[in-house]
């Protein structure tokens, strides 16, 4: 049993150097790796083709020219290239526990869906990790009180179903942690091109899981990934990106008019 694992990137190569030392640290080790990346500069290539060397699965680099945020386009193109049955979804700017791709492993269950959550780093810790190359969080500084941070399956298998499984969070993912069948998202289309800038993507696509029967389970306190601290991306389309989950919501969608069949041809054969 395994998995691709996505992971979306645009011009942090630090946090990607991180990122990647962590998934080659799993204890179970996804089939390949597949970088979506939203048109990056030449050091995060060159990082890329660094860890392609000498990391322990196939790293694929999929990449388009920068044209503004769009993160809904390059999921699509790296689902598009990826080679198993199951996607587990990350930003590359998260620290994976040894667990992580185990743990998601573990959930995979037909007809559903998994959302998972994260634990925020601070600015200090963010930059120490970056400086030393590390990705011991402990050492640098684990969070306090965050109860994410604690590894239970006992729980996982309790909160599973029950977690933000209701009224206003039924449909609440974080992008950053999700995984799925890949031919589930084939019915869906992928992520939904019309969304460009930052915001709501993510929860728009879970909306279409579910609205097309979908179930969704809540990785807590299992699939634990630290996350690098850094600005807030611009949200100058959030509103309108609202607008077109809510739209998902009220014609009860299950499919992306512009989305990831237009890309299946390309990376067919690749």
């Amino acid at each position: 049993m395994n998995c691709s694992l996505i992971i979306s990137t645009y011009n942090w190569p630090q946090a990607l150097r991180l990122c990647l030392q962590s998934v080659a640290n799993q204890r179970q080790l996804p089939g390949e790796v597949v970088i979506a990346d939203d048109g990056s500069e030449k050091d995060t290539e060159n990082l890329i083709k660094k860890f392609q060397q000498k990391f322990p699965v196939e790293i694929k680099h999929i990449w388009h020219p920068d044209e503004g945020f769009l993160l809904a386009a390059i999921r699509n193109k790296a689902i598009a290239a990826s080679s198993f049955e199951y996607i587990i979804q990350i930003d590359g700017d998260l620290i994976l526990h040894p667990y992580f791709v185990a743990d998601h492993l573990a959930m995979k269950k037909e007809g559903h869906f998994v959302a998972g959550s994260r634990v925020m780093l601070s600015q200090k810790t963010t930059a120490n990790l970056i400086q030393h190359h590390s990705i011991d969080v402990k050492k640098y500084g684990m969070p306090r009180l965050d109860t994410n941070t604690i590894r239970s399956s006992f729980l996982r298998n309790i909160l599973a179903l029950r977690y933000k499984s209701k009224g206003k969070y039924r449909f609440y993912v974080k992008g950053c942690n999700m995984a799925f069948f890949k031919k589930d998202l084939l019915k869906v289309n992928g992520y939904n091109e019309a969304f460009t800038g930052w915001g709501s993507e993510d929860r728009e696509i879970a909306i279409r899981l579910i609205n097309g029967g979908l179930k969704k389970q809540f990785l807590k306190n299992s699939g634990i990934c630290y996350h690098l601290y850094h600005p807030s991306s611009s949200k100058e389309k959030e509103i309108k990106n609202e607008e077109l989950m809510r739209l998902a919501i009220e014609t009860k969608s299950t499919w992306a008019n512009d989305g990831l069949n237009k890309y299946l041809h390309s990376y067919l054969h690749s």
